[in-house]
């Protein structure tokens, strides 16, 4: 039996963010709604003392060949270490033996692409059309695949920054400013950045709420992708309930791990509450998203192995479109 191995850098050379990851991940959200979707729960193993998790997701598509299942490492620490703080691998596994066919040597990567291509797909059904300026809060490496892919489904001149690691600001600027072509102004306060802009992106591993209710505005659409665990929290309880629609990945997921869990919490929300919507709904064409310019909307993206399957299946077949890989022998 002969088993695939690709390398982060083979992985860099055939995958990229553009419209066919976008298509990819849009096609994982509806099959999680169609029901086309076998996802069991999230595996984590908390590393405390590092500021570390390792998240192990799945999920098997019907009718696919094989299906992924994804290691993903975030330790927080590691940018004192001049280290990033994400990693991880993908294993390809065969749905018709169960046998492995490829060991994807990502490092993270692919979650990267995934990750920002959901946050595209949301923004595309969730965001108004015409948009100047938009925000992030956060610097890393997810704060730029979140941008670099919305610029893919709206147009903005303009992108204000915030990160509670103001070292990492200006040389997050400089690249954005290289990358989009669009004036990048670093913002003193996270209120400043969400008061500014028409599309917010938090992205952040923060255990306490950085954006308030009260920094609100008519319009605006939030991309928040930083809480995938009980103790992580990027926006107030009251955001969510400020807002007109609440979209999810998948609300068993997001009411267990993301921001919804903390609206649960505060009694501000339920499960069964009409304006939380899961993202494969809209994909879908069976609910609308964003219905006028006032609106308030909201994406809580936890993230999950639907995605990391769609992603997995596109780059094996791309590499091995290029020619990429090594195989062995198992």
């Amino acid at each position: 039996m002969q088993i695939t191995i690709l390398t982060e850098t083979e992985l860099r050379q055939c995958v990229r963010l553009d419209q066919a990851a976008l298509d990819a991940v849009a096609d994982a959200f509806t099959r999680l709604a169609n029901g086309q979707a076998m996802m069991p729960p999230i595996m984590r193993v908390e590393v405390p003392e590092n500021n570390g998790e390792v998240d192990i997701k799945s999920a098997y598509l019907p009718g696919l060949d094989s299906f992924a299942v994804k290691m993903s490492s975030g330790f927080f620490n590691n940018a004192k270490l001049g280290l990033p703080s994400l990693g991880g691998m993908m294993i390809l596994l065969s749905a018709k033996i169960g046998f492995p066919e490829a060991l994807l040597l990502d490092n993270g990567y692919l979650t990267d692409i995934r990750t920002g291509a959901a946050g595209a797909v949301a923004a595309r059904h969730l965001a108004r059309p015409n948009i100047d300026t938009v925000g992030v809060i956060g610097a890393g490496a997810q704060a730029r695949y979140q941008v670099r892919a919305l610029a893919l489904v709206r147009r903005f001149s303009r992108l204000l920054v915030y990160s509670q690691t103001p070292e990492r600001v200006e040389q997050y600027a400089a690249g954005m400013r290289q990358a989009l072509g669009v004036a990048v102004e670093p913002q003193a306060s996270a209120e400043a950045v969400v008061r500014g802009s028409d599309l917010l992106i938090t992205t952040t591993p923060a255990k306490s709420p950085l954006v308030q209710a009260d920094w609100l505005h008519p319009g605006l659409h939030i991309t928040a992708m930083g809480s995938d665990a009980e103790e992580k929290q990027e926006l107030q309880a009251e955001v969510l309930d400020r807002a007109d629609i609440v979209v999810c990945d998948r609300k068993s997921q997001a009411f267990r791990l993301g921001e919804l869990h903390h609206a649960r919490a505060a009694g501000l929300l339920a499960e069964d509450d009409p304006k939380v919507i899961e993202l494969g709904d809209i994909t879908a064409g069976r609910r609308p998203g964003r219905q006028n310019d006032q609106a308030i909307t909201i994406a809580d993206l936890t993230g999950t192995g639907a995605q990391d399957t769609a992603i997995a299946l596109l780059a094996f077949r791309q590499a091995q479109a290029a020619g990429f890989g090594t195989q062995i022998e198992a």
